[in-house]
């Protein structure tokens, strides 16, 4: 198994599919332990969007409909603002339209661009035909993202439940136990690694170097030593 601690670029092929089994995506091969959940979300987005790959998008669709609880807001709005590509940002676009009664990701829509950007369709060739057949997705109806009914549909089996996830990823467990923040990501990475700077925790995690020692700090009341 290969451990990921840190922000890394865009992987694709086995790389991808190790890392998107890491978080609880039911693809077949070997994970890698405790991948960055919101970098792997980000990659699996531009995989299906600019990649074409359906079936990946379909299963990504599926994990956000059970984990989106458990996402770090701010970690996905920073991972998804790199990229400039109109079609991923179309896509969590429509996410954070679909999730809108969940206000952490109001900051996302906004990021990302809002309704009067350009529309996106879902497929490049004959998607106006299939939402006239089947109908719109109705889970990004008024996004920038136009997806005919059933194109990405998923079944619970695709994804991991949550409990099973916490038991597999160490920074799934603490989120759950700690809520959706930098303070649970960075603990993680201190229970891997107590004797890491800070600076170099802040930047494994992606948070500020404030936010790091704060939690270090705690950290370190608990686990003997000083900040």
């Amino acid at each position: 198994m290969v451990i990921e601690t840190e922000f890394a670029p865009e992987m694709h092929g086995d790389d991808l599919t190790a890392r998107l089994i890491g978080v609880g995506m039911e693809f077949t091969g070997s994970g890698c332990t405790d991948p960055v959940i919101e970098r792997a979300l980000a990659d699996a987005s531009a995989a299906g969007m600019d990649g074409g790959d359906l079936r990946v998008l379909g299963v990504l669709v599926t994990w956000l409909e059970v984990h989106s609880d458990y996402i770090n807001a701010d970690g996905l709005i920073r991972t998804i603002v790199t990229n400039e590509s109109p079609r991923v940002r179309a896509f969590w676009h429509a996410f954070a339209r679909w999730k809108q009664a969940d206000r952490r990701f109001a900051r996302l829509a906004t990021a990302v661009g809002d309704g009067g950007a350009d529309v996106i369709d879902l497929l490049p060739v004959g998607n106006d035909f299939q939402i006239a057949r089947r109908g719109e997705d109705e889970r990004f109806a008024g996004s920038r993202l136009r997806a005919p009914a059933g194109t990405l549909g998923g079944r619970p089996g695709d994804v991991l439940c949550p409990a099973d996830l916490a038991r597999h990823h160490a920074g799934y467990r603490n989120r759950v136990l700690m809520g959706p923040t930098w303070r649970a990501d960075v603990w993680t990475v201190l229970v891997a690694s107590p004797t890491l700077s800070i600076s170099e925790v802040a930047r494994r995690t992606g948070c500020a170097f404030a936010t790091a020692w704060t939690v270090a700090r705690d950290f370190r009341v608990l686990h003997g030593g000083s900040a």
